[in-house]
């Protein structure tokens, strides 16, 4: 069973993957480590104020990580959506009301273009739109005012349905 946590940065992602990591006993994988390790990152964008990462090469990273693991997995990036949607079970894409977004990312130290940058990311649905192009079994966690164990018990659900 491996399962790819997605959405815009802020909106809960990291959460809802080690929640699910720890409560299920999954292999957690941060997507940010795989990049640092395998040097995928093309160069920096310093309007942006983050490094440009290869999606291709990332996507087959993963792919091939997937396909050789022997254990649970659950992947946590705002790219795992371009991973092939034959190789996980389900795709959880993290959303949560703007003002808290917007709170979260300004807690981060995010500057003003980047949290509207990452707030226009949000109110267009890019995550869940590319997910939704990329045919992956699409569940939505609102993570605003999270319930955990709820969450845990829609995931075993989802997991039993997806088999």
């Amino acid at each position: 069973m491996h399962i790819i946590v997605t959405g815009t940065p802020g909106t809960g992602k990291t959460t809802v993957a080690k929640l699910i990591s720890s409560r299920l006993n999954y292999k957690y994988i941060d997507v940010n480590e795989i990049i640092k390790q395998h040097n995928i990152c093309d160069e920096y964008d310093n309007q942006r104020m983050c490094t440009i990462v290869d999606a291709d090469k990332l996507k087959n990273i993963l792919e091939k990580l997937i396909k050789s693991s022997k254990e649970n997995l659950v992947i946590d990036s705002h790219m795992s959506h371009v991973i092939n949607p034959k190789v996980v079970n389900i795709c959880i894409v993290t959303r949560c009301e703007l003002k808290v977004l917007k709170k979260r990312l300004e807690t981060r130290g995010y500057s003003e273009s980047k949290v509207r940058e990452n707030l226009d990311a949000e109110i267009f649905e890019n995550c869940l739109t590319e997910a939704q192009e990329n045919n992956h079994n699409l569940y939505i966690v609102d993570t605003t005012h999270l319930n955990e164990n709820k969450l845990i018990e829609d995931v075993k659900k989802w997991i039993a349905d997806s088999n």
